[in-house]
């Protein structure tokens, strides 16, 4: 993904209630993956998602204490389930419906419905009027 000029962000080794942890365990779930991807690739990666939407106040500072900019979505649905597949209509119109000016979609790679819907929705999203670009091309 990277090597493909993705954008890659942190979203913790264990993908742990972050709230629910002491400052030193959440400077560790996000450090040790921060390490290993840089160790590997070279790549900094420079924002985090918390896992399950789980933070506070303390977890946003601590994440931009690490030099991450917190990064949420906008526009979800329970493609998460691998027990809730076949549902590749479903999925396109929770997508479709849902996406809005400056939508940060947050698609699940176990979803194998996601997978035989993307090129559909993305067409339809662009026929829509709407482009799509990554993270560092929106305005703060």
């Amino acid at each position: 993904m990277i090597q493909n000029g993705n954008i890659v962000g942190n979203h913790t080794v264990n993908h742990a209630n972050l709230p629910g942890l002491s400052d030193d365990e959440i400077k560790e779930e996000i450090m040790k993956l921060h390490n290993s991807i840089y160790e590997i690739t070279g790549y900094e990666m420079t924002y985090f998602r918390p896992p399950k939407g789980e933070f506070s106040e303390r977890v946003i500072k601590i994440v931009k204490d690490l030099g991450y900019t917190t990064v949420m979505w906008s526009s979800a649905y329970d493609d998460w389930d691998t027990n809730k597949q076949g549902r590749e209509e479903y999925g396109k119109k929770k997508i479709v419906d849902n996406i809005h000016n400056g939508c940060v979609l947050l698609l699940h790679a176990t979803s194998q419905d996601n997978s035989k819907i993307l090129k559909d929705v993305i067409e339809q999203i662009k026929n829509m009027g709407y482009e799509f670009k990554n993270i560092d091309e929106f305005d703060t």
